[in-house]
C-alpha cells in the first residue's frame, strides 16, 4: 500500500526556496542601508557639533567670569562606519517506510548590525590658539557682517573697542569702564544710516596693500534727515566731512585722514565682555572667586539685552545650558537678543580661525 504524500513533505521541498528569498531580502536591505544612513547621520551628526559649540561657547563665557582657562576642543573630523551581517540555514530530514513516519525541517537565521562611528577631537592650542582668541578680528571681517544685514549698533558693539579714538565699554583688566556718549551715539546714528541704505562697505585690492577695506557713505538721493545723521557721524567720529569713503585700518588712535581707524576686539575680549553680564551667585561673589557685577548696559545691547541666567536647578527647555562649580547658568529659549549674540561669536570664531594652514590628525579607517 502507498503512503500519500504529507503537508511536511510538501515544506520540506519548497522549504528552501523561501529560505532563498528571505537571504535575498536581507541582501537588499543590506544594499538599501548606506544610502538611508546619509539623511539621518547627517542631520543628527550636524545637530550634535552645533549643540557642543553653544555649551562649549557657554561655558567658556562663564570660567571667564571666574577668572579660569577658556579652553576649546574642535570636532576635526566624524567619519562613521557600519557594517551588517546576516546568514541563514536550513535543513529537512525525510522519513519514508511507515505511516507514522515524520518528516523533520529545521531553519535558521542571524544576523549582527554594527555602528561604529570614528571621531577626532583637536584642542585649540599655538598658533591656532593665539589666532582663534588673541590676535583681534580684522575690521574688514566686522564690517563685512554689515554688508551681510547685521545691525550696526549690535555688531560694532560687540566687537570693537573703539573706532577713531571713540572709546566702547571695556571690561579690561577686571576694571570696568563705561562706553564715550559719543560712541553709543555714533552707533544708533549708524543704524539708522544703515536702514536708510545709504552706508557700506567694499573691499577693493590694492597694489602696495593687498585687499583693503573701504567704507563709504551715499549721500546722492537720500532723505534730508539721513544728511544730517551722516554729518553728525563724521563730527562725532572727528572726520572730515567732504570725504565720502575711508580706508579701515586697526588702530587703536585717531587714524589719518581718509582713513577710519578701529581698535577691533580680540574673541577672548568680545567673551569677557559678555561675562560681565552674566547673573552670577551671591556666594560667590562674596567670596571673591567671581569678579563683581556691572549693572550699565554696553551700546549694541540696550534692546534685547544679553543675559546669561543662573540657580542650583537644571533648567527645562534652554537654549544651551552648563554646569560650573555646582550650578547651572543657560540661556532662555525666547531670549532672542541673547541667542542671536551667541549665534554672532561663533560666525566670528569661523572667520578668526580662517587663513591657517592646520594639519588635521591622519587617521586610517578599517574596511568593512
Amino acid at each position: 500500500m502507498k503512503s500519500k504524500p504529507t503537508r511536511d513533505r510538501f515544506a520540506a521541498v519548497h522549504g528552501p526556496r523561501s529560505m532563498a528569498l528571505g537571504a535575498l531580502a536581507s541582501l537588499c536591505a543590506c544594499a538599501q542601508l548606506g544610502p538611508r544612513s546619509i539623511q539621518t547621520d547627517r542631520f543628527d551628526y550636524s545637530t550634535a557639533v552645533a549643540e557642543s559649540w553653544k555649551q562649549q561657547t557657554l561655558l567658556n563665557i562663564v570660567k571667564l567670569r571666574y577668572m579660569d582657562l577658556p579652553v576649546f576642543v574642535d570636532v576635526a573630523s566624524v567619519v562613521a562606519g557600519y557594517s551588517m551581517e546576516t546568514t541563514g540555514s536550513v535543513g529537512a530530514l525525510l522519513r519514508t517506510g511507515g505511516s507514522n513516519s515524520t518528516d523533520d525541517l529545521t531553519l535558521g537565521a542571524a544576523g549582527k548590525f554594527t555602528d561604529r562611528p570614528t571621531i577626532t577631537y583637536v584642542p585649540m592650542t599655538g598658533e591656532k590658539f593665539l589666532r582663534g582668541l588673541i590676535v583681534p578680528i580684522d575690521p574688514k571681517v566686522i564690517f563685512s557682517m554689515l554688508q551681510s544685514g547685521y545691525p550696526a549698533d549690535f555688531i560694532l558693539g560687540l566687537t570693537v573697542e573703539s573706532i577713531s579714538g571713540v572709546r566702547n565699554r571695556s571690561t579690561a583688566g577686571g576694571v570696568a569702564r563705561e562706553a564715550d556718549p559719543e560712541f553709543a551715539r555714533v552707533l544708533e546714528l549708524l543704524r539708522g544710516v544703515q536702514a536708510a541704505g545709504a552706508f557700506g562697505m567694499r573691499v577693493e585690492e590694492d597694489k602696495a596693500n593687498g585687499s583693503v577695506g573701504v567704507v563709504f557713505f551715499r549721500k546722492e538721493d537720500v532723505q534730508p534727515e539721513v544728511e544730517e545723521q551722516i554729518a553728525e557721524i563724521l563730527r562725532l567720529l572727528h572726520l572730515p566731512a567732504r570725504t565720502p569713503r575711508f580706508t579701515l585700518k586697526y588702530s587703536p588712535l585717531r587714524g589719518a585722514e581718509g582713513e577710519l581707524a578701529v581698535n577691533s576686539r580680540s574673541m577672548l575680549q568680545i567673551m569677557t565682555a559678555f561675562s560681565s553680564y552674566m547673573e552670577v551667585p551671591q556666594e560667590h561673589l562674596d567670596d571673591h572667586s567671581a569678579s563683581p557685577a556691572f549693572e550699565q548696559s554696553a551700546p549694541g545691547f540696550t534692546r534685547g539685552g544679553f543675559r546669561i541666567h543662573s540657580g542650583e536647578d537644571e533648567p527645562k527647555g534652554a537654549y544651551a545650558a552648563v554646569r560650573y562649580r555646582e550650578h547651572w547658568y543657560w540661556i532662555d529659549q525666547g531670549d532672542w537678543g541673547t541667542k542671536r549674540a551667541m549665534t554672532a561669536i561663533i560666525f566670528f570664531f569661523t572667520m578668526a580661525e580662517s587663513g591657517g594652514n592646520d594639519q588635521v590628525p591622519l587617521i586610517t579607517i578599517p574596511a568593512q
